[in-house]
This record gives structure tokens, sequence and C-alpha cells, in this order.
């Protein structure tokens, strides 16, 4: 079993479904065990010592690996389906196409006979915090779109659930060749690109309190943050540091409001960077998550953690690049 789960990893790191560490595979061994990728492992180049033996009704892992943050989200398809194999991959033309539609139209009769209505999840978080709503769309369809983030596909076997995912990869290819032949598409391109700085605008010393404040002022006079802040309960301390230097200032959130600007870094989570860091972070070309996970940034506490406010603080971090500094 292990060596088929590495035979689907490679399969689909050939096919160009998974890249670097993305995606994790399981399948069932019994009723209440699983095999399942660990965490930070390469899909297309799996050994046994990278595949995870976990107990379905403790949770618990044999050994010292841990398995895939999914983990969840599989051990859930496994309690309520009968499902022998589960393959979570992030397939590029997959998730370009769903971040633009809601829906794919079948160009080819097979689409429509092997795919059907393939339901859409919205997923804002990296790793799949609230798994019911896929659990709900499973039960109409073994495939599922996590929209911005990839599909998951069940099956009673392997080759099953890969089926179904190097269809929709066809099925989304041949989608878009379409609208590459229609003319009309051009018309609809998005005029909000353009440039629209405004040239008086106050500009202040990078990472002045004056420059943090006129961030939290945005952040405080933004409605979608405060409504996800209250859905999410965002409530709790970050902090930001440059590095070399003494300057830090911490957020106090509540429900989504920053109730309070303090000048130092005693908080759970801190970002901290180098003032180059910074500044390509202020001006939009570095995204804050990305520069943390890559490790330009150093994050103290656990990103993990972080995850279910993704989206508040997604948008809070583009706000950092609509103030002006020097």
């Amino acid at each position: 079993m292990k060596n088929d789960i590495i035979k689907v990893g490679k399969r689909l790191y050939e096919a160009g479904l998974a890249v670097a560490k993305s995606g994790n595979i399981s399948c069932r061994i019994d009723e209440n065990n699983i095999l399942i990728t660990a965490t930070g492992t390469f899909l297309g180049d799996l050994s046994p010592d990278d595949i995870v033996k976990v107990n379905l009704i403790s949770g618990k892992p044999e050994g010292s690996r841990a398995p895939s943050s999914e983990l969840p989200l599989h051990n859930l398809v496994y309690k309520n389906f009968p499902a022998k194999a589960v393959v979570h991959a992030h397939p590029p033309l997959i998730n370009g196409y769903f971040a633009a539609y809601d829906k794919i139209k079948a160009m080819t009769f097979e689409t429509k006979f092997y795919l059907g209505e393939v339901p859409v999840i919205p997923q804002e978080t990296p790793t799949v915090t609230d798994p019911k709503p896929v659990i709900d769309a499973l039960k109409s369809n073994n495939l599922v779109v996590l929209k911005n983030h990839g599909v998951i596909a069940a099956g009673d076997k392997f080759e099953d659930a890969l089926s179904l995912i190097e269809a929709l990869e066809e099925a989304v290819r041949s989608a878009a060749l379409a609208r590459l032949f229609d003319k009309e598409i051009l018309d609809g391109l998005d005029q909000a690109l353009k440039e629209t700085l405004k040239k008086d605008e106050p500009s202040y010393e990078m990472f002045s309190r004056e420059h943090i404040q006129a961030i939290v002022d945005l952040v405080n006079k933004d409605d979608f943050i405060a409504q996800k802040g209250k859905e999410l309960d965002l409530t709790v301390q970050l902090a930001v540091k440059l590095d070399g230097t003494d300057k830090a200032f911490k957020f106090n959130f509540e429900q989504g409001k920053i109730i309070r600007l303090d000048s130092d870094a005693d908080a759970p989570f801190v970002i901290s960077a180098a003032r180059d860091i910074w500044e390509q972070v202020f001006l939009g070309k570095v995204d804050s998550f990305v520069a943390v996970t890559q490790g330009k940034m150093k994050l103290s506490g656990q990103l993990g953690q972080l995850s279910k406010w993704y989206v508040p603080f997604n948008r809070l971090f583009q706000h950092f690049k609509e103030v002006k500094f020097k």
C-alpha cells in the first residue's frame, strides 16, 4: 500500500498536478487505520518513511513523523464514506480557472459524463480548517474543488480518484482554450488594475509610530476586516518588529478592531524582518505570509495557529502598501 501511494505521488508530479511540497495522499488499511503522507514531503519523490500510519479513532500517528496537516480532512472523509483512497492536490490550471469562475462549462461529453456538476467550496485558509462543507459536497460528487486552494477526490481505489482530478484538469484546459478563441472575453478586462496613487498623500518615516498608526487607521475603517473579525473572533496580539533596532509595535486586536497600539514586541505572535524586507512588504512587492513561509521574515509563534484568521490578516497586510513612507 505504501508503494501504491509512492506511485500515485510520482504520477501527480509527472502530470504537473503536484509541485514542491503541495498535496497529500492517503488510503484505508482497515476500519480503524489509514496511511497518509507525512507533512513537508515531496509527492514526486516519496519513500516508505514518508508515509505514516494513523489510527482514525485516536488520531494518533505511529512513529516520529508527523502526518500531513490535512489529516483532519482525510479522517472525516473516511469516517463519513466507505472510500478507500483520498487524493488532495493543487493542480495549477484548476486553481487558476476556479479563481475566476465558480463552475466549469463542459466542452466534451466525457466531462459531462464523468465529472457532472463539480461542487466548488470557498476556501479561505492555507489548510482546510472547516472540513464540514467539503464533507457535505462529497455527498454529491467524489470530486470537490476548494477555491483558491486545490481539489480533493475520494474513491474505492487510487485510479478512481486520480482519474477525476486528471479529467477536471483536462476539462479546464479545454475551457480555457475555448475562451482564447472568444474575443468577447477581452472586453471584460479589469480596469481597476490601473495605477491610482495620489500625489498629495502624506509620507511617513518607515516604521515610525506615525507610519504604523496610519496603517491602524486604515484597518479600523475597513468594514470587511471588521465583519471577518467578528465572524472569526479575531482577538489576539500581533507585533511587528524591525530587526537590528528597538522599533516594534504591537497590534491589540479585539473582534477584528485594533483597540490599542503599543510600542513593544511582547506578544504571542511577532513578525520580524530586516529593513530591506519590510520595504518590499510596504511597497506591496512581497506577501507577508509568503515571506514567512520562505524564511524571508521570522515568525515567533505558530503559523498554523494564525491560519483561521488568514483572510482578515491578508487584508491587513494589503493596507501596509497603501501608506506612503520614506
